[in-house]
């Protein structure tokens, strides 16, 4: 969480839970994305809660099962793994112990494996990939520290919201205001789509017709 923030209010996850990452992303001036490479294990899955951050050592997953035992219910863990993703970092086991202890999901920049039975189990995870390799178990990294997650500095606490897009982390200080924005960015692109629907131009609707004559292109008639 960054320093000074209260932990996010239930109404506040609840009303991103049903958002998708695109708009917050876009809500938040663009912030906040995650590498594109950083994507759900499979379709559908989505996930919407606090990080709990963590760092492990290259080719070693020991901080991530001290995460799940540290972990509250609702937690999602984020991990990085320095610069050697392809290991089996996460699978299985940890994801029947997370699901038991109602660890809400897991956002790995690296690799996991065992996917028929994580996909199986429900249990929402975020990766870059698989690999069946394994790890040691002998590291000590961190819990609950900041991570730099590609450009994005991830504080404990803060909003991580994951679809099939990809990952966008929302500051835990400036929760509820970008989730305004975000209803309001929403509200509008359902006014666009029901205009476009209706036979309008992009052009018009999002304001291009004069830029593009600006640059001496002529769209014809407006919509």
């Amino acid at each position: 969480m960054t320093k000074g923030a209260a932990p996010i209010a239930r109404e506040v996850l609840e009303g991103f839970a049903i958002l998708s990452t695109a708009t917050v992303h876009e809500a938040a001036d663009k912030r906040g994305a995650l590498p594109g490479a950083i994507r759900a294990l499979a379709p559908g899955m989505r996930l919407c809660g606090p990080a709990l951050t963590i760092s492990c050592l290259p080719g070693d997953n020991l901080m991530l099962h001290a995460a799940v035992a540290a972990a509250s219910p609702g937690d999602i863990l984020v991990a990085t793994v320095g610069d050697e993703w392809e290991r089996g970092y996460f699978g299985e086991i940890l994801a029947v112990a997370g699901k038991a202890r109602r660890v809400a999901g897991l956002v790995l920049d690296g690799c996991v494996r065992d996917a028929g039975p994580l996909r199986a189990l429900g249990f929402p995870v975020f990766c870059r990939g698989l690999s069946i390799r394994g790890t040691t178990k002998v590291g000590a990294g961190s819990l609950r520290r900041p991570l730099l997650v590609g450009e994005v500095t991830v504080h404990p606490g803060d909003l991580v919201l994951g679809d099939e897009d990809g990952v966008v982390v929302v500051p835990a200080a400036e929760a509820s205001a970008i989730l305004e924005k975000a209803r309001a960015r929403k509200a509008w692109e359902e006014t666009v789509t029901a205009g476009l629907a209706a036979g309008r131009l992009t052009i018009d609707l999002l304001g291009l017709r004069e830029i593009l004559r600006q640059k001496g292109l002529d769209p014809g008639r407006p919509t």
